[in-house]
């Protein structure tokens, strides 16, 4: 349960930031370096933990990978939108009275920006966090919160810059995007998410291959190419 709710902290004060620096008089243009660094931190201090995912689309993404066990991709995602539901409500009474902008993204140019961003994200954090090639490294946080700060600052402003679906569980119940929008960060985090599992076993070495699909993949190689690998 420590891994559980390790995420539900980190996913908390991830969209605390996100709430409290967007609505009202916040962080202003600075805000995506707020939330960038609040996840930045949150990886540092979770991350030994639970892993630090803090978003359901990167739990998909490692899930996919092979690097969380199927047992674990359920309760990351339930734990996480609750602390991302909390958050929310903990703005509500942080923010009471301030007033809320309601984003109204063009459905197309939301879905592309979303999946473009979340595929970056879910990329970054394969390559940072689960690669032996950058096994113990000490920039994986700074290099994940700034994936998310460079993709609020590029297209923020054309989706709102979730990509994650805890994300835009939170910013729905706050009333900065509509209940029936939901389902652009659903499909385009979630299929960002998928693309970038993909891409990264397709140009990851053989170490990074979970032993499983090595084994699977030693099985299918024929007599013939057995004999030409050993010339």
């Amino acid at each position: 349960m420590k891994k559980y709710f390790a995420e539900l902290i980190g996913t908390f004060f991830l969209v605390l930031t996100i709430g409290c620096s967007v609505i009202g008089h916040g962080a202003g243009s600075l805000a995506p370096l707020a939330i960038g660094s609040a996840l930045m931190v949150m990886i540092f201090a979770g991350g030994h933990i639970s892993g630090g995912h803090f978003n359901p689309a990167v739990t998909l993404g490692i899930w996919l990978r092979g690097k969380c066990e199927a047992k674990d991709v359920a309760p990351y995602m339930i734990f996480q939108i609750i602390g991302a539901v909390l958050a929310a409500f903990a703005v509500k009474l942080l923010k009471a009275g301030d007033a809320i902008t309601p984003l109204h993204p063009a459905t197309i140019p939301a879905l592309l920006a979303e999946f473009l961003f979340t595929f970056a994200l879910v990329y970054v954090v394969l390559n940072v966090a689960t690669a032996k090639g950058t096994s113990g490294n000490s920039f994986y946080g700074l290099a994940i919160g700034f994936t998310v700060l460079v993709g609020a600052f590029s297209v923020g402003n054309i989706s709102g810059g979730a990509f994650n679906p805890a994300v835009a569980t939170a910013i729905s119940v706050l009333g900065l995007s509509s209940w029936s929008k939901i389902w652009i960060y659903l499909i385009a985090d979630f299929g960002g998410a998928a693309v970038a599992a993909g891409a990264f076993k397709v140009l990851s070495s053989a170490e990074d291959v979970p032993q499983q699909l090595q084994r699977t993949k030693a099985a299918r190689v024929t007599p013939r190419e057995d004999s030409y690998s050993r010339t």
